[in-house]
C-alpha cells in the first residue's frame, strides 16, 4: 500500500483504536479481533491495534477486516514504549500490518538508534510509518525523518507537551500550519464525535478514537457519574 492509496481510504473519514490493557476485562485476542470486525460494520475505515495484546492481536485482526491496520507494540510504559525498536517495529510488519505506528518522540529509544532508522527498515520490508508525536517539534522531525503519517497520539502524555483534559486541537493547526502536505491524524482523548470533526475542520486528514468507543469501563464509567449526580425529581 503507498501512502496515497491510504490517503484515499481514509480521507475525511474515522480509525478506530481496538485495545484493551493488563487487567481488562476485554484482555483477550479474540475479543480484540471481534471489536474491530464490529467498529469496521459501523463505519471505521481503518484499525489501530496491537499494544500490550502485541502482535497476536495485530495478526488477529489483519485476517478478520478487510480494511487497513495500523499496527504496534507497548513495552513497558514508562518513556519510549510504542513499539520503541526496529525490532519491534519489523514484527509488527511481519504480523501483516500495513502501517506501523511508534513513538516519534525526540527521546532517546530502547535499542540506540533513531526513529529514521525505524522508518528506512520499515520502508525497505514495504510498511508505512505512523509517527506518534506529542509536540510540534517531535512532527517536524518525523517528517523530516522520513515518517508517512504524522500523528498526535502522545500530545498530553510527555514532558514537554501541553496537559489537557481533552484533545490538543491547538496542536493539530500547528502541525497543520508546518506540514502543509503531511498525512495528518489527530489522535489522543478524542473522546466526543464534536471534537473529532473539530480535528477535521482544523486541518486533520483522519482522526483516531479508542476508549471513548472500544472501552466499556471507560463508556459506562460516564454514565454512572451523570445518573449518580443528578438530582431526581420529587414530584
Amino acid at each position: 500500500m503507498t501512502v496515497e492509496e491510504l490517503l484515499t481510504i481514509i480521507s475525511g473519514k474515522l480509525i478506530v483504536s481496538c485495545q484493551a490493557g493488563h487487567g481488562h476485562a476485554l484482555r483477550d485476542t479474540g475479543t480484540i479481533e471481534r471489536m474491530a470486525r464490529a467498529a469496521v460494520d459501523g463505519g471505521a475505515v481503518a484499525i489501530r491495534c496491537g499494544g500490550v495484546g502485541g502482535t497476536p492481536d495485530v495478526a488477529a485482526v489483519v485476517s478478520a477486516v478487510k480494511v487497513p491496520v495500523i499496527g504496534l507494540t507497548k513495552i513497558g510504559s514508562e518513556g519510549v514504549f510504542i513499539t520503541p525498536t526496529r525490532e519491534s517495529a519489523l514484527e509488527v510488519v511481519d504480523s501483516g500490518a500495513q502501517i506501523v505506528a511508534a513513538d516519534a518522540t525526540l527521546r532517546p529509544r530502547p535499542d540506540g538508534l533513531t526513529f529514521a532508522d525505524t522508518v528506512d527498515a520499515v520502508h525497505d520490508r514495504g510498511g508505512l510509518v505512523m509517527a506518534d508525536c506529542g509536540t510540534l517539534e517531535d512532527g517536524v522531525a518525523a517528517a523530516a525523518s522520513g515518517a508517512d503519517i504524522i500523528s498526535s497520539t502522545l500530545a498530553g502524555y510527555t514532558e514537554n507537551s501541553r496537559r489537557l483534559a481533552g484533545p490538543d486541537l491547538e496542536l493539530i493547526s500547528e502541525l497543520r500550519q508546518a506540514l502543509p502536505d503531511a498525512v495528518l491524524i489527530a489522535e489522543g482523548r478524542y473522546h466526543s464525535p464534536e471534537d473529532a470533526a473539530r480535528a477535521i475542520a482544523l486541518g486533520a486528514d483522519s482522526v483516531v478514537v479508542g476508549t471513548a468507543i472500544t472501552d466499556p469501563a471507560f463508556i459506562t464509567s460516564k454514565f454512572a457519574a451523570a445518573v449518580s449526580g443528578a438530582e431526581r425529581s420529587r414530584v
